[in-house]
């Protein structure tokens, strides 16, 4: 049987080779607790997880004593989101209309709980527009939630103008980043960010952990805890550490950090090769997102003439998604899709590829076939 070709790679990555063999002492003779610190065992693994600490902090220009370890970007979302809520006055909250469900979701919740939430549109690309975000502002405004790229069609947000708004008001600005770490630049500082997530699964590293930057100065970030007891992460997230995974999302920062400019131009090469088969060979697509501000393994396409799950269906050796794995479970059309407008064609597949660090152009000129072949043969034509 033939190997399925993975291009999911915004649902989650394999985790690299290099990761695992940095984990794998933690699971045999570095098993330490982190929190022990009165013997050996104890200290070797807190010193672990310091230095992961400092391999994310440096993978986003922050501080290593801003970031703190979470089970992944979803509980550093709703950390962010209602740690500020619940600990800053003010009733006003900010996002836009793209968001991942962790953010939209924790958002609607604060707004049944009383708290006023503005959503801001996106232009027909996905971007937002930062004078929408300046005139969403309020007097009361506590936080404006923003991401960095979009996990269905890749766009990149102007962070650094957005953030550049939100600094010059009382806010305080969180980026979900969980899509754009090692796929292009974060910097914390440049963007004026005070919040970030982020998740290991997402860069090559273990699932079930991640990270939250909080930011010390020149203001500093005060939250409330999700759960109480324990203490660990200054009392933000407490709970026994995860050392393996932190170790992993550690190794996995490094990695990214030292690859990305290489990996992007060969990712971006592989994206334009993908495109070019299909475009070549089929008419009636249509790529959503914006053309040039984009991530460089994102192609997200809109197929006419036929419907995602039976083009699904018909594509076992490929691994790709309709959307979002997060939500696709649900039948329901893309809200991403819906923000830019162009849900709603009974006729139409809305595909995403997610190419990724291990992918070939061997697999990239097999799925592409694949995918032809497919289609026609959904259109009548095969």
């Amino acid at each position: 049987m033939t190997t399925p070709i993975y291009l999911d790679h915004h649902a989650t990555t394999p985790v690299d080779p290099r990761v695992l063999d940095a984990m794998l002492p933690c699971l045999r003779e570095d098993f330490g607790n982190a929190s022990s610190r009165h013997h050996v065992f104890g200290r070797q693994a807190a010193a672990l997880v310091e230095q992961a600490r400092e391999r994310v902090a440096q993978a986003i220009g922050a501080r290593y004593s801003e970031v703190i370890f979470t089970s992944g970007a979803t509980e550093s979302n709703a950390l962010a989101i209602k740690g500020v809520a619940h600990a800053r006055p003010g009733a006003h909250l900010i996002t836009t209309a793209i968001e991942h469900r962790a953010v939209l979701d924790t958002c609607r919740r604060l707004e049944h709980d009383g708290w006023r939430l503005t959503v801001v549109p996106v232009d027909r690309h996905g971007r937002v527009d930062p004078g929408d975000v300046q005139r969403a502002l309020a007097p009361d405004t506590i936080l404006v939630s923003v991401m960095a790229a979009n996990n269905e069609i890749g766009t990149i947000q102007p962070l650094a103008r957005i953030g550049a708004v939100v600094r010059a008001s009382q806010a305080l600005f969180h980026v979900d980043a969980t899509q754009a770490i090692g796929r292009m630049e974060i910097d914390v500082e440049a963007a004026s960010i005070d919040l970030l997530s982020l998740s290991a699964h997402k860069i090559y590293g273990p699932k079930g952990v991640g990270a939250l930057y909080l930011r010390r100065r020149p203001r500093r970030v005060e939250l409330l805890p999700l759960v109480e007891g324990g203490g660990q992460e200054n009392g933000l997230r407490p709970g026994t550490l995860n050392v393996p995974g932190i170790v992993g999302l550690g190794a996995a920062c490094e990695l990214a950090l030292a690859c990305r400019a290489e990996e992007t131009a060969r990712l971006r090469a592989l994206r334009e090769r993908l495109l070019g088969h299909l475009a070549g060979a089929l008419d009636g697509l249509t790529v959503n997102g914006h053309p040039e501000q984009r991530l460089a393994g994102n192609l997200s396409l809109g197929i006419d003439g036929v419907e995602a799950e039976a083009l699904l269906l018909g594509l076992p050796e490929v691994a790709v998604s309709a959307g979002a794995a997060c939500s696709s479970a649900a039948a329901k059309p893309s809200h991403v899709l819906e923000a830019i407008g162009v849900a709603g064609t009974a006729s139409r597949a809305a595909l995403r590829f997610g190419i990724g660090r291990f992918n070939t152009e061997e697999e990239i000129d097999r799925a592409a076939r694949l995918v032809v072949e497919r289609v026609r043969t959904l259109r009548g034509q095969g």
